[in-house]
């Protein structure tokens, strides 16, 4: 499957180009399908409804990197936490001093 896309190469002289991409995935040709099958108004909504679950997945997908690189840090300060705890070095946290 073909797609035009238009690219805004230069803002102060509005050219813009139309590039074709292919696009291989299965998934894309399917929602495509779906789309077209649907009148232009309903095809607006799901692009909207689309253009907020990919923004949600791609701050989920964010979150799980930075988890992903301070996953050690995380676990080597609970760690920390628990021997000073069975050493007796904390003491419970007093929620109106903070």
């Amino acid at each position: 499957m073909k797609i035009g896309v238009i690219i805004n190469i230069d803002s102060k002289l509005s050219q813009t180009v139309v590039k074709t991409i292919t696009m291989s995935s299965p998934a894309i040709s399917t929602v495509v399908k779906i789309m077209e099958s649907l009148p232009e108004s309903a095809q607006n909504r799901v692009l909207e409804h689309l253009r907020e679950y990919i923004q949600d997945l791609e701050e989920e997908l964010k979150w799980e990197q930075s988890f992903e690189k301070t996953e050690s840090n995380l676990i080597a300060a609970a760690k920390r936490a628990k021997q000073q705890i069975a050493e007796g070095l904390s003491k419970p946290m007093d929620y109106d001093e903070l």
